[in-house]
């Protein structure tokens, strides 16, 4: 077996709609169908894949993620993307990867979950 890239990534939150409404106006994923567990939540899609499971009614306080510090997901449309964040009020910092001159941009959601977005160097210029 060899990894060949990341599936998906599953968030606890605090409360649902607001996470929902997060991860579409803020990154702009979709929802979309979602096996019929015993247990709130929503699947949240790019380009037809699953990639945020987010998980409702569990308790988030006393969770152990270990060193975990964030996730990434690749990006396209820099500047549109920050023109978003900034219309909705979402504090991101920016910066280069030394070397390779990607752009990060970081944020969080709602419930401080920290977010990279990774943009190709040309992106935007």
């Amino acid at each position: 077996m060899s990894v060949l890239g990341l599936d998906h990534v599953t968030i606890r939150v605090s409360d649902l709609t607001r996470s929902r409404r997060f991860y579409a106006r803020a990154l702009g994923l979709t929802e979309g169908a979602r096996p019929p567990f015993k247990f709130p939540g929503a699947w949240l899609y790019a380009e037809g894949v699953a990639r945020v499971h987010l998980v409702a009614g569990r308790p988030i306080s006393g969770l152990e993620t270990g060193a975990f510090d964030h996730v990434a997901f690749q990006g396209r449309d820099l500047p549109g993307t920050l023109a978003r964040l900034e219309r909705l009020g979402i504090a991101a910092t920016q910066r280069r990867v030394p070397g390779r001159g990607q752009h990060q941009v970081f944020l969080r959601d709602p419930d401080g979950i920290r977010i990279e977005l990774t943009f190709a160097a040309d992106d935007g210029e």
